[in-house]
């Protein structure tokens, strides 16, 4: 069993299985005259040996209580990885006169990177095997892999921990040897100059935000690298980035309600960054370069953005492009020799719209199903007529197509293989609404297997999310197949807080509208209760991040609603972390949720965090996920919230929380490790419906 004393938490081998009980030393918050206890603040410290004999006694009680479904998991993880063709291969593109592509291997967990000079029946060349660069390491992710303007050299960066904090190395493609510099705490983002020995990185500060910007010349010492930039604004993210054209290094700074960009000749890789337009608190804006000007979407005076351009020596005077539009959000451009590409979202779909520059005359491209996602693929040639694009739904796997801009013709270039005989036409994909208290229609998208019938029985799985701005995409997913075959309805709730139907969808889902993403969720689920598609006893939930905020939310308002929930790295202690600004999710949040040293935000934020919020009565059924080294929703977060539920709730119903002690927000890194948590979490849901086997 697992047992937790009153002097601290250890694990001991005995018949009955218990929860670990987590001691208790109350620690006093005061703010705005108000105090909240905090029981379990002593989680925050993870040099603490308690802290860690906590969450290995809680992943030992979870071990324990998912033994039963040992041998479903093992069902699930053999159908996922059986639908997957394991050795596979990417669409190649071109860039210069190389075709750059990756490819998988049966047994490997990642992807491997290649390119072919010349043609595609050209010698293959390995420019990257990350199975190589993972070997002894229990997590690894790559976060740059950027090739010089010259294709001769090779600028990648890797985290072996998880907490999103990188290592830059060089490799020079011709000899195989690694440059003698290697840049550590590093962030994601990179930039090549066009004499490609000058590079652009970021580094991060002690809140993991990416602060400073050098440059660096390969072979020279680190000390010597030029700070082109230090943000010391903590709600401002730095990042470096390069256009299509190859024209211009950019440096943006951007926080989640402003922006600032930089650019720099490619040429000139030594000169001085210049400035587009200087930050103005609120308004937001973004680059293409195309010859002679820059393409700009902002959102000043257009809550859903309009197009601007301005020529390369007169960044200052814009001139609109595209004007703004109530009903349409502009999500952006890209630019091409005589096209440009427009990205916008209308009733909740995105839709690519054509302008040849050249004619002026535009079209859009046609899209066949009721709910879709699309997006633009890897395009690095400037000079080209040819668009590649992803296409997907939720039956739909995804799939490259190339688009002639000018013919109109499009080629399906490939499509994700389903192995074991998936037949879309056996499963069926819809689009509804629910209407919110306040008359507000909230769109929902279904899939589930022909046959479904409505009789309020039916095993269904509702996730969202509804924060940031971020629209849920309605995308395929092989791993779904495993509900969907078992007769589960699958459903997402495209909530106040996302981007779906507008600019102003996000607006209405923060700061003190943010009850309205909760509502909405309710709103749904009450909607497929009511329409017969599911009954509370069938109702499964799921969220992961600000996603599991929702559900740690809507838990403690509406815990009747559903049978069981599954809440991923969920961020749940909004007011403690908010204040906290030596994380990262504090002062950059501020302009998402609200700054809690106002008392009308402290207030508004206590009245709806999760943790703060959990009262004596029954929950549903819960499976906690946290990361130990996630750096985005620490993992005390999820430890204290799963250690507070335990405390004061009065059902039986089952309560989990699982740790992963090796990695962070992402879970693990590996394919066949991430198949394995699927295949967990699947496996909690279904042997409660008492769907283990088809």
């Amino acid at each position: 069993m697992v047992e937790a004393k009153s002097e601290g938490v250890r694990v001991e081998s005995v018949d009955v299985v218990a929860p670990p009980i987590a001691p208790q030393h109350p620690y006093v918050h005061s703010l705005h005259g108000d105090e909240r206890i905090d029981p379990y603040f002593w989680m925050r410290d993870r040099e603490n040996p308690e802290v860690i004999a906590y969450l290995e006694a809680e992943n030992a009680y979870t071990e324990a209580m998912m033994q039963q479904t040992r041998s479903l998991q093992q069902s699930l993880y053999d159908e996922i990885l059986g639908r997957i063709q394991e050795t596979d291969l990417s669409v190649p593109y071109r860039k210069g006169n190389y075709y750059y592509y990756s490819r998988t291997e049966e047994g490997k967990n990642y992807s491997i990177f290649c390119r072919k000079l010349g043609s595609l029946e050209a010698p293959e060349e390995v420019v990257l095997d990350q199975n190589q660069l993972a070997e002894g390491n229990e997590y690894f992710s790559l976060g740059v892999l950027r090739v010089s303007p010259d294709h001769r050299l090779l600028a990648y960066s890797i985290d072996t921990t998880g907490a999103e904090v990188y290592t830059l190395q060089f490799l020079d493609l011709n000899t195989r040897q690694l440059y003698p510099e290697s840049i550590p705490n590093t962030g994601s983002s990179f930039a090549w100059g066009n004499d490609s020995q000058t590079v652009f990185y970021t580094t991060m500060d002690e809140a993991h935000r990416p602060d400073k910007l050098f440059r660096h010349t390969l072979g020279g010492a680190i000390d010597s690298d030029v700070l082109i930039h230090h943000e010391t604004d903590d709600s401002f993210y730095l990042g470096v980035g390069k256009t299509r054209s190859e024209a211009y290094v950019l440096m943006s700074m951007g926080s989640k309600i402003t922006s600032e960009i930089h650019y720099l000749d490619g040429n000139n890789p030594t000169g001085e960054f210049e400035v587009i337009r200087p930050r103005t608190i609120g308004i937001e804006y973004d680059v293409e370069h195309h010859t002679d000007a820059f393409y700009i979407t902002t959102n000043e005076g257009a809550i859903n953005f309009k197009l601007m351009k301005a020529p390369v020596g007169a960044v200052s005077d814009w001139q609109e492009v595209l004007p703004h539009r109530e009903d349409v959000l502009l999500e952006g451009v890209s630019a091409f020799v005589d096209h440009l590409i427009i990205y916008e979202r209308q009733g909740g779909l995105p839709k690519i719209r054509i302008r040849q520059l050249s004619t002026a005359e535009e079209h859009y491209i046609a899209f066949p199903e009721p709910t879709y996602e699309v997006g633009e693929s890897t395009n690095p040639d400037f000079n080209t007529d040819t668009l590649r694009y992803g296409y997907t739904s939720l039956v739909t796997p995804s799939s490259a197509f190339d688009y002639d801009l000018k013919t109109r013709e499009q080629i399906l270039l490939k499509q994700t293989p389903v192995l074991g005989g998936y037949d879309p036409t056996q499963y069926v994909s819809e689009r509804l609404e629910a209407i919110a208290p306040d008359g507000t229609p909230v769109p929902l998208s279904l899939v589930y297997k022909k046959g479904v019938a409505l009789n309020g029985a039916n095993p269904l799985y509702l996730t969202g999310y509804g924060s940031y701005g971020y629209s849920y995409p309605d995308s395929f997913s092989s791993t779904r197949l495993s509900l969907l075959d078992r007769g589960v309805v699958i459903a997402i709730a495209h909530i106040r807080g996302g981007s779906e139907m507008g600019r102003k969808w996000y607006e209405d889902g923060k700061f003190l509208h943010k009850k309205n993403t909760f509502a909405d969720f309710i709103t749904c689920a009450e909607y497929l209760i009511r329409e017969n598609w599911t009954s509370p006893r069938h109702l499964a939930i799921s969220g992961g991040s600000a996603g599991g905020l929702l559900m740690g939310a809507v838990l403690n308002l509406r815990p009747d609603l559903f049978e069981m929930a599954i809440a991923d790295v969920p961020f749940v202690d909004v007011v403690t972390t908010i204040l906290d600004t030596s994380l990262p999710l504090s002062a950059m949040e501020w302009e998402e949720w609200g700054n809690p040293n106002d008392k009308a935000y402290y207030d508004y934020m206590k009245s709806y965090s999760p943790y703060d919020n959990v009262e004596a009565k029954d929950y549903p059924a819960l499976l906690i996920t946290a990361g130990l080294n996630d750096p985005r929703v620490s993992y005390w977060e999820p430890a204290k919230w799963t250690a507070r539920l335990r405390n004061l709730k009065t059902d039986s119903n089952i309560l989990l929380l699982k740790t992963n002690m090796g990695a962070g927000h992402g879970g693990a890194s590996g394919r066949y490790e991430q198949i394995k948590e699927i295949a967990f979490e699947f496996a909690f849901l279904l042997d409660r419906w008492g769907l283990g086997e088809k």
